[in-house]
C-alpha cells in the first residue's frame, strides 16, 4: 500500500488539513490531533502505525524483563518495521516521558518513518538529527519508567481521544496530525488533493478579485 502511494505521489503537497477535510467526507469520527510538539517540525510523518500501550508501573505486576521498551517494540514491529510510524499510547499520561534518544534509536536502524507518542519525550536535540520524523506532546528531561510501563503492543490504542489501529496510517506535519483507516487511505488522499485543489482555485480566485482595478462612477 505505501509503494502505491508513493508511486502515484498521493502525499504531495497535502497538509493534515487537507486531510482532515477529506476524511469528513467519508467520516463523522474525529481524526485529529492537535497541540503537537516536534523536533523535527519540517519533517512530515506518514506511515502505517505499529501500536504499543503503556500503563502504570507495578514493578510485582509487571516485571521490567518482560515489560521493556525492546521487548514491545520488537512485538509491535514483529510483522515489519520498514516506513511505520511507532504510536505511543500513555493511556492518560500525556506529561510523562515515554521514551529518548537512545530507545528511539531503534527506529532509524529498522526504518521506521518515525514515532507519534501520546506523552512527552526525552532528548530532542538528538531527536532532532535522528533521521526520521518525531511528533509528541512535548519534552521531558525524567526518565519515565517510575510512572508508566510499555504493556501491550499490535493492539488498538487511543490516542488523544482518537482510535489508532495497527495499521491505520499516521500523517503529521507542523499543523497537528491526522489518523485514515488503512481499508480507505487511498481513497481518502486521492480526495485530500481534490479538496487541495479546490482552496487553491478560490485563494485565486480571491487574489485576482483583490487586484481588479476598481471603477469608480
Amino acid at each position: 500500500m505505501s509503494e502505491e502511494i508513493t508511486r502515484r505521489g498521493l502525499l504531495e503537497k497535502l497538509t493534515t488539513a487537507n486531510i482532515v477535510d477529506a476524511m469528513g467526507k467519508f467520516h463523522r469520527h474525529r481524526c485529529h490531533l492537535v497541540d503537537l510538539v516536534s523536533p523535527t517540525p519540517d519533517r512530515v510523518l506518514f506511515g502505517p502505525a505499529a501500536t504499543v500501550a503503556y500503563v502504570p508501573t507495578c514493578q510485582d505486576v509487571l516485571p521490567s524483563e518482560r515489560y521493556n521498551f525492546r521487548r514491545l517494540y520488537e512485538d509491535a514491529t514483529h510483522d515489519g518495521a520498514l516506513g511505520h510510524v511507532l504510536v505511543l499510547a500513555s493511556n492518560g499520561h500525556p506529561d510523562v516521558s515515554l521514551a529518548g534518544g537512545t530507545k528511539l534509536s531503534l527506529l532509524a536502524s529498522h526504518g521506521l518513518a518515525g514515532v507519534l507518542a501520546d506523552g512527552r519525550l526525552r532528548d530532542f536535540a538528538e531527536l532532532s538529527t535522528c533521521g526520521f520524523a518525531v511528533y509528541c506532546r512535548g519534552e521531558s528531561v525524567k526518565w519515565g519508567g517510575g510512572v508508566v510501563t510499555p504493556f501491550e503492543a499490535g493492539r488498538p490504542v487511543v490516542v488523544g481521544g482518537v482510535m489508532i489501529r495497527p495499521g491505520d496510517y499516521v500523517f503529521a506535519d507542523s499543523s497537528g496530525a491526522v489518523v485514515i483507516p488503512h481499508e480507505q487511505v487511498l481513497e481518502v488522499l486521492d480526495e485530500a488533493h481534490r479538496v487541495a485543489e479546490v482552496d487553491v482555485a478560490a485563494t485565486d480566485g480571491i487574489h485576482r478579485a483583490d487586484g481588479a482595478p476598481q471603477h469608480v462612477t
